[in-house]
């Protein structure tokens, strides 16, 4: 026998049924996925599909070269026809914007949009971070005001309420004002920090000579003092800083959003400016971000486009879900309506009709394959979890009749006409 091929670590199969470390079903994703598009189109934003692989300058120019993630987490390889240097994305935001800016998308006016597929980053998978894992990305292109970061921000809130996972998320936001703001900053904390430097562990000495901000970021127990009396960014906001994030903390208010503010959010990427904020959770052990994002008015001109401001944000699927999963709600429907059963010659061609005939009505029909007794595929409808059985053996054959069962024992076995099928099982649907 041939050795087993397994899947690579920390890069999930999504199964029908759930599996013993990955508890997500893929009706329980799909579910969810109807629910983005829904929510999304609500809003006014369009999908955008960018490509899994992008040049690896791309990452290094909006992400930032001494960021983790281009640094130490990133797939990279050459391409085999030439030395084009190639990566795994990372994230969507670069990806998103160098189709905005190649194919000139904001020409003639703003864009709202948003995607959604799988990322990849070489890290320790742990629950609810994997290597290849999933985000569902809100992009608004062209929108300078702060009521655009309201309006995203009481977006996810709507989300976080359709999946019934809203008391259990808290808000915190930041302003990282504007690059020169971020600039003085930056010096005034490097000139902090490195009268400590002795103290700090390893990650926080090297961030320190690359991306001294990340430093606040420390979940070291031991540098929390430290951290907590360096000096704050929004001490260094200038007066047009300042009143950005005034005016995006009052809407906040008169939406009823509540949040906290957290002068040490900085987020792990340099493109961000000015706000930005990050959905947090304490049901998910050490991994406590559900979703982040804020501005990078920036990035497109970064990527050779015309200066436009631009707010975003982004959601770890499989995080996102094991959180529903466990404290939520979502619907997943993934039983048929109708299981189709045939008895005898001939009858498996006239279910096949009956169950083509249904489907244009919009029941999901599952038809039995195989002969096998009645009694065997009424065990299998079962087990299908459909709501209904429809069953055709010789004497409906021969009457031109269907019996129709109720899995559900709401309503009484019938046999009725063909002409009543569809008839029948709408009224017992719908009752």
């Amino acid at each position: 026998m041939a050795q087993k091929i397994q899947s690579v670590k920390g890069m999930n199969d999504l199964l029908p049924v759930e599996q013993k470390d990955f508890k997500l079903t893929a009706a329980f994703w799909q579910a969810f996925e109807d629910t983005v598009g829904r929510w999304t189109r609500a809003y006014g934003y369009q999908q955008i599909r960018t490509p899994i692989v992008e040049q690896t300058g791309l990452f290094v120019r909006s992400i930032g070269e001494e960021t983790d993630v281009v640094g130490k987490e990133m797939y990279t390889f050459s391409d085999s026809n030439d030395s084009l240097s190639l990566s795994l994305r990372p994230e969507g935001t670069a990806s998103c914007l160098r189709a905005v800016v190649e194919h000139n998308l904001l020409y003639n006016s703003p864009q709202k949009l948003w995607y959604m597929g799988p990322m990849f980053r070489r890290e320790r998978p742990q629950k609810g971070r994997y290597r290849q894992f999933h985000q569902v990305g809100i992009e608004a292109l062209g929108f300078e005001g702060p009521d655009i970061d309201a309006e995203i921000i009481a977006m996810s809130a709507d989300l976080w309420e359709k999946l019934g996972i809203r008391e259990y998320l808290t808000l915190e936001i930041n302003s990282l004002g504007n690059r020169e703001e971020r600039a003085a900053h930056r010096a005034a904390l490097v000139e902090y920090l490195t009268r400590y430097e002795a103290q700090l562990d390893e990650d926080s000495k090297r961030r320190l000579k690359t991306n001294p901000l990340r430093v606040l970021d420390t979940k070291n127990p031991d540098l929390q003092e430290i951290c907590n009396a360096a000096p704050r960014l929004v001490d260094y906001l200038g007066e047009a800083s300042q009143n950005h994030y005034a005016r995006f903390k009052a809407m906040l208010d008169g939406l009823g959003i509540q949040y906290v503010e957290n002068p040490r959010l900085v987020r792990g990427l340099d493109y961000y400016n000015q706000t930005v904020f990050e959905w947090t959770t304490d049901k998910l052990g050490a991994q406590a971000t559900v979703c982040g994002g804020g501005r990078y008015d920036g990035l497109i001109e970064e990527l050779g486009g015309k200066p436009a401001p631009s707010i975003g944000f982004a959601m770890g699927i499989e995080r996102l879900l094991l959180l529903v999963s466990e404290y939520g709600s979502l619907e997943v429907n993934a039983a048929p309506d109708v299981y189709a059963m045939h008895q005898g010659e001939g009858a498996d061609l006239q279910v096949m009709k009956y169950a083509q005939a249904l489907r244009a009505q919009g029941f999901n029909v599952m038809q039995h394959s195989g002969y096998q007794s009645l009694k065997a595929q009424m065990k299998k409808a079962d087990n299908s979890g459909a709501r209904f059985a429809l069953i055709v053996a010789q004497d409906e054959l021969a009457n031109g009749t269907v019996t129709l069962k109720d899995m559900k024992g709401k309503h009484e076995q019938q046999t009725v006409a063909t002409a009543d099928l569809t008839d029948t099982l709408q009224q017992w649907k719908n009752a």
